[in-house]
């Protein structure tokens, strides 16, 4: 038998392509479709999307449960040296989370210029590092989509 290794670039992309995949399973339960994944070494640790409609609490969003979840898997209550992919950009809450986890860094696709946390002029951990931007108009189309079919 012979076995073929795929040489598979794990980068930002393929990182937030996966969070999509999250925020997509979301759609399909009707929740804002929000998907975040955390990542160690290269390795995906926590699997996240919205859940505050299916858990009645504003507090569930793919942020939080991917915090929660990398935090259990690590046994420990700070995530150093993992990076949070997000499909939109965190809110104020989530980034409070998101400093006191503090996590090396946060990737967001998406922006949000309604209840983002830079427009609240916040800012993380100062050893995380930020990225925005990435795979943003694919975050954003489904965002869109699913907010148009509620608006039928």
């Amino acid at each position: 038998m012979e076995f073929v290794f795929l040489n598979i670039e794990l980068d930002d992309n393929y990182f937030m392509r996966l969070a999509l995949a999250e925020a997509r399973k979301a759609a399909l339960a009707d929740e804002v479709p929000v998907g975040a994944i955390v990542v160690v070494d290269q390795r995906i640790i926590a699997r996240a999307h919205n859940l505050t409609e299916q858990l009645n609490d504003v507090t569930a969003h793919a942020e939080m449960q991917a915090i929660t979840s990398a935090a259990n898997y690590l046994n420990g209550k700070y995530l150093v040296g993992c990076s949070l992919y997000v499909t939109l950009e965190p809110c104020v809450m989530c980034a409070g989370a998101l400093t006191w986890s503090q996590l090396e860094r946060v990737v967001y696709g998406a922006s949000d210029s309604k209840r983002g946390f830079h427009q609240a002029a916040l800012s993380l951990h100062p050893k995380t590092t930020v990225l925005g931007g990435i795979m943003a108009e694919e975050a954003k189309l489904l965002l869109d989509n699913f907010f148009r079919e509620k608006r039928k």
